[in-house]
């Protein structure tokens, strides 16, 4: 198998498809009518891609063996046996001891490495424990533990950011709490966290509002930094309904 760079890109509807390169826009690409980017990764085209889906499950598959991005992709649901009604929600890519940020809607997070979430069983493994009414979040890379930030965005449009190694190192679980939503809003889907990310230390991070953006230095994130489990500051008007957060570097 050549070693070459390699993108993979997973679509809301779950199709995936890898692009050679790393200097890939996967938002720039063309997608089935009612489809749109979910998630990205980057790494080498021998290592192996992994999955992520709605139940908290885990399945892994060559990069090499996907098709590629000149296409419209296939469905990844095809490639494994996922649980009826799941839906996949990330993708990760890398060498085996890379860590990623897992979490959950409902505010709960940890650090994981790749290794650990590898796995041939086509019916996934289990890694992330869903709290009742909450949704899994697209992975997020780790660079250093020791220097990144959690960034954390809820659907009220409070934004909080904690140091990542106040995060534990788990194979599996439920993780600490990152952002505190409340239970009763949660089930209700009134109140969740909609985008969280990982922010190396002196990179920029711009946030999505509908086809509007607001960009903010490192140092201005300092107004969001908060003690682990808090709700967080209020972002300012127009921008409190956040869709995406994008690492600025």
């Amino acid at each position: 198998v050549p070693t070459e760079p390699l993108t993979v890109i997973l679509s809301e509807k779950g199709t995936v498809r890898a692009a050679k390169g790393h200097d890939i826009d996967p938002e720039a690409l063309a997608y089935r009518t009612g489809d749109v980017f979910r998630s990205a990764a980057c790494g080498r085209s021998n290592q192996n891609a992994v999955f992520l889906d709605s139940t908290g499950r885990c399945y892994s598959v060559p990069a090499h063996t996907l098709p590629s991005a000149r296409g419209l992709g296939e469905p990844i649901a095809g490639r494994f046996n996922p649980p009826d009604g799941a839906t996949f929600t990330g993708v990760m890519l890398g060498q085996p001891d890379m860590l990623y940020l897992l979490a959950t809607d409902a505010g709960y997070g940890f650090v994981a490495g790749l290794a650990d979430l590898i796995t041939k069983n086509k019916s996934g493994k289990h890694i992330i424990s869903v709290p009742a009414g909450a949704g899994v979040l697209p992975p997020a890379p780790v660079i250093d533990p020791g220097k990144d930030r959690v960034l954390a965005v809820s659907s009220t449009g409070r934004m909080l950011v904690i140091a990542a190694g106040e995060l534990p190192r788990l194979g599996k679980g439920k993780g600490l709490k990152i952002m505190h939503i409340p239970v009763d809003k949660l089930k209700n889907r009134e109140e969740f966290v909609a985008a969280i990310t990982v922010v190396p230390a002196d990179a920029a991070v711009t946030l999505l509002s509908g086809q509007r953006k607001l960009t903010l230095k490192s140092s201005e994130l300092s107004d969001y930094a908060g003690e682990r489990g808090r709700r967080g500051n209020k972002l300012p008007r127009g921008f409190r309904n956040v869709s995406r957060v994008q690492v600025v570097r």
